[in-house]
């Protein structure tokens, strides 16, 4: 369905449960949180990052998340969609208009699909990001909680991942 729409249609389109999902226009506070993540996410040799791509997680079910980290081997030229095994890293930037998405509805979907790290990023006050950090326990098929982070995001996926989320930086 997706892969068949009319070339006017708007550019972010997700599949969730079955029906079409238009993305809202991003605030500022989105924008400049993608970036942020593009640029400061510093993978291995073997994962990429890639940005506003779907996953495919079943006929009815094509997310696309904000950011994500994929196996090198799955980024061609030619690829408009993921499949899960390929995908280590899901990142949700939180907006008013996909807050319960984003809250439930898609990190129950990651899960069951295996994704083993998820990340949502919440804005709390002018511009100040709030990143929630989850692993997948794969006994049974849940995120895990393994860190709630303001001012620097620390964790490790596999990698340690160091990132200031100064927003100001970005700004230029």
């Amino acid at each position: 369905m997706l892969d068949h729409l009319p070339p006017d249609a708007p550019p972010h389109v997700e599949l969730i449960d079955g029906s079409l999902v238009m993305m809202s226009p991003q605030t500022a506070f989105h924008m400049l949180m993608l970036r942020l993540l593009e640029q400061s996410l510093k993978p291995t040799h073997e994962l990429v990052v890639a940005r506003e791509m779907a996953i495919t997680l079943g006929l009815r079910q094509r997310p696309e998340p904000d950011i994500l980290l994929v196996k090198r081997s799955a980024f061609t030229n030619k690829v408009t969609t993921f499949k899960p095994e390929d995908v280590h890293l899901v990142v949700e930037v939180v907006s008013d208009e996909s807050r319960d998405r984003d809250r439930t509805t898609k990190p129950i979907k990651y899960s069951n699909a295996g994704i083993k790290h998820f990340w949502r990023v919440e804005e709390e006050e002018d511009l100040q990001p709030v990143v929630y950090t989850f692993e997948l326990e794969p006994a049974v098929k849940a995120y895990v909680p393994t860190g709630v982070h303001r001012k620097n995001l620390q964790t490790f996926i596999g990698f340690d991942v160091d990132i200031d989320l100064d927003l100001k930086q970005v700004i230029g």
